[in-house]
């Protein structure tokens, strides 16, 4: 390989040429191109990318201006506190494909939740967040106050002190979103760990449901984010797995358009990272096209599929851009080297 200062920029403008790959360098450069023009990108992330230890290049990509909004499950927002606060605590279970259900029921008397090949220490991560949270919610019922899901998480990853750290806050996405204040829905935050424990409270009245805002008053809120991210060059989506991470804020575009009756700019960029197979009924597995009958995207859009695992392509796609980002003259050289 050439001698150069963006290894992961030339190793996939080099290699990858058919394809899944050839899917990931294209998506790679128009990301490139849309964001070097002025343009903005938001994020969409479902599965456990937070528990896969995503944040490694999403939080650089976040500090570099790569990523300018995110729509996550209430999962992976925790789930990326857990590992600043927890990281010694985890075990990992490469060998977790020749498991027996004895084998696993073992893992939980060891109070450990499995996530695949990993697992999440529940007194360590759980049990030490709730002793932050629950206080803060139990205020916001006394005093009234209301707050958007992540409003509370923003607040407490703040809080916490440099010396609790178990994990790298540099590879701590959540913190470095926090710290951008960026524009973040969590749409079906119910469906997590900490929405549990917050409804057994609202459930015993220590708290009141109504603190925590809902996906309703996430999509109105959303409208106006939009508006503001999409002004300019416009912005781009940029998706991985699929599920109501992806499908809600997408949405954004055909609701502002039909049920505002207002103007509003498509999505500029399209770009889905799934192992889904295309399949009856299933947004995971849904391509690009059809979309474009919702008036989400149009046949004008820069649209990209990428079926494959998102723990190997991202951090490649943000490695190769964090390095375009730095030095974008020689970047844009080397692409026009490799004739692309």
């Amino acid at each position: 390989m050439t001698n150069t200062n963006m290894p992961m920029l030339e190793f996939l403008l080099k290699n990858y040429k058919n394809f899944n790959s050839r899917a990931t360098r294209d998506a790679t450069l128009s990301y490139w191109r849309h964001v070097e023009g002025g343009g903005k990108m938001f994020w969409a992330v479902a599965g456990a990318m937070s528990s896969a230890q995503l944040g490694i290049t999403l939080a650089p990509a976040i500090r570099a201006g790569l990523i300018h909004g995110l729509s996550v499950t209430g999962a992976n927002l925790e789930e990326s506190l857990f590992r600043l606060v927890a990281h010694h605590s985890y075990k990992d279970f490469p060998e977790y494909r020749y498991f027996t259900k004895d084998d696993d029921t073992k893992i939980l008397e060891q109070r450990m939740r499995r996530v695949t090949d990993t697992s999440i220490p529940e007194d360590e991560a759980f049990r030490a967040v709730e002793k932050f949270i629950v206080p803060m919610w139990t205020d916001a019922t006394k005093n009234h106050t209301r707050r958007f899901w992540h409003e509370y998480f923003y607040e407490l990853i703040q809080k916490i002190e440099p010396k609790a750290y178990e994990g790298n806050p540099d590879e701590c996405w959540l913190l470095a979103a926090s710290r951008a204040k960026l524009p973040v829905v969590v749409p079906g935050y119910e469906d997590s760990t900490f929405g549990n424990i917050f409804a057994s409270h609202v459930k015993t009245g220590e708290c009141d449901a109504s603190i925590a805002k809902s996906g309703i008053e996430y999509m109105a809120d959303f409208y106006d984010r939009y508006k503001e991210l999409s002004s300019g060059k416009g912005i781009g989506f940029f998706q991985i797995g699929g599920g109501i991470a992806g499908d809600f804020p997408i949405c954004v575009v055909p609701s502002i358009k039909y049920d505002l009756s207002e103007p509003v700019k498509p999505w500029a960029y399209f770009c889905q990272i799934s192992d889904s197979t295309t399949s009856y009924g299933s947004y995971s597995g849904a391509t690009p096209n059809e979309k474009i009958t919702w008036d989400k995207l149009t046949s004008e859009t820069p649209m990209f599929v990428i079926e494959s695992d998102a723990t190997i392509v991202v951090p490649l796609m943000l490695s190769a851009l964090l390095e375009a980002k730095q030095n974008p003259a020689a970047a844009n050289a080397l692409i026009k080297k490799y004739g692309v």
